[in-house]
């Protein structure tokens, strides 16, 4: 081989390896979609949310068009509006406050914990504190199975019980994680899902659902996903978006699930791999007690003095890809900066803002591939 040749390119999420094991089962999902035409609302969107129900133990699944509407849809379930306080971690992808400004409520960024990435209850109260000092009404609390990990939906839980508030889980890159022994999509009022195509359980589009066991708000998300319509469809009851999941991508997810386990099962043995090549070296991941993850992202820390920039050129130049999540946090970006922060400040979402950075991770990376990305971490660091 010419020393000049670059290395082969890794993939940073490998759609296309899980594309050729599923391969025909796809194929004739959409084909079936193609044949009866019923592009909205067809039966493989009942199909799908009667199979993500029996996947989680969820009562009610309602799939709507993406992850973003999913949270939306809860907050105008329960009219958060102007005036209301939705507290929300600041180190997230930044549909969690979004969704919160959209109805015009203000969001209400509080830390994370350093080890786990997910909110810091003692932060989140903090924070509940700021909001009423600002003459703001707490109503919601966000918390985020940030990179595939469940947060601590029981400290979560204590604070919102002992305040009065909902919370809406947002496991955008979590679902299929556990947390103590139970599924996301059971803690909380509701829990939001994204099926963006690198998620874990992606589509070949956009896609989203919220799971809940309340049947009352289950109906009006279901009426909020369509315009708002009541009984008559030209009579809307409320406002509403478009927030339909289409057919096709409700087929292509019902043939996704069935190998869910198996791909979780597959990342979790990269994540432990990756641990023991990279743990005396960088600082990886660590699960909390009691708590699972489907590896999302795989996001390390790097050490102090280290140049990330120059550490991801030299990954790259070994056909390695990293991305990093989040270069800012919320709190940080022009969109949300005027917004309020927990009192005290959010010293950890800034200080992982300059240090994380995500190495390829998903269910298809082979020992061989994996072994050329940590020899390239080991050798960017020594270099």
């Amino acid at each position: 081989m010419n020393q000049h040749m670059r290395p082969e390119p890794i993939p940073f999420i490998d759609v296309a390896a899980q594309r050729r094991r599923l391969g025909k089962a796809i194929d004739e999902a959409v084909a079936r979609v193609l044949d009866h035409c019923a592009f909205i609302n067809g039966p493989e969107v009942t199909a799908l949310e009667k199979a993500l129900a029996e996947y989680c133990g969820a009562r009610h699944v309602v799939t709507c068009a993406s992850g973003t509407d999913a949270l939306l849809m809860v907050l105008m379930a329960k009219s958060v509006g102007p005036g209301d306080a939705v507290l929300c971690p600041s180190f997230t992808f930044c549909a969690t406050g979004e969704a919160v400004a959209l109805t015009g409520a203000t969001p209400v960024f509080v830390d994370v914990d350093e080890a786990t990435f997910n909110i810091d209850v003692n932060s989140l109260k903090r924070g509940i504190a700021t909001a009423k000092a600002r003459g703001l009404k707490a109503v919601g609390i966000i918390p985020v199975d940030l990179f595939g990990q469940s947060a601590d939906h029981d400290a979560v839980a204590a604070v919102a019980g002992a305040e009065g508030l909902f919370v809406l889980d947002d496991a955008a890159q979590g679902f299929g994680a556990n947390y103590k022994g139970r599924k996301l999509g059971t803690f909380g009022l509701a829990t939001a899902t994204s099926f963006f195509p690198a998620k874990p359980l992606g589509c070949f589009g956009d896609g989203g659902a919220i799971f809940t066991d309340d049947d009352e708000l289950a109906n009006t998300l279901r009426s909020i996903r369509v315009h708002g319509q009541g009984a008559d469809k030209y009579d809307n009851v409320r406002l509403g978006l478009t927030g339909r999941l289409d057919t096709m991508q409700a087929a292509i997810l019902i043939e996704k699930l069935k190998i869910f386990e198996d791909e979780i099962a597959a990342r979790n043995l990269v994540a432990a791999r990756y641990a023991r090549g990279l743990g005396n070296v960088v600082t990886v991941p660590r699960l909390a007690a009691g708590c699972t993850s489907v590896w999302a992202q795989y996001t390390i820390r790097l050490p102090k003095g280290v140049d990330r920039d120059v550490f991801a050129a030299a990954l790259k130049a070994q056909g390695v890809p990293t991305a990093i999540y989040y270069t800012k946090s919320m709190h940080q970006q022009t969109a949300y900066r005027n917004f309020p922060v927990a009192d005290g400040g959010l010293p950890v979402s800034e200080s992982l803002s300059e240090d994380v950075i995500s190495l390829p991770m998903h269910a298809y990376l082979d020992e061989a591939t994996q072994e050329r990305v940590i020899q390239a971490v080991r050798g960017a660091l020594q270099a």
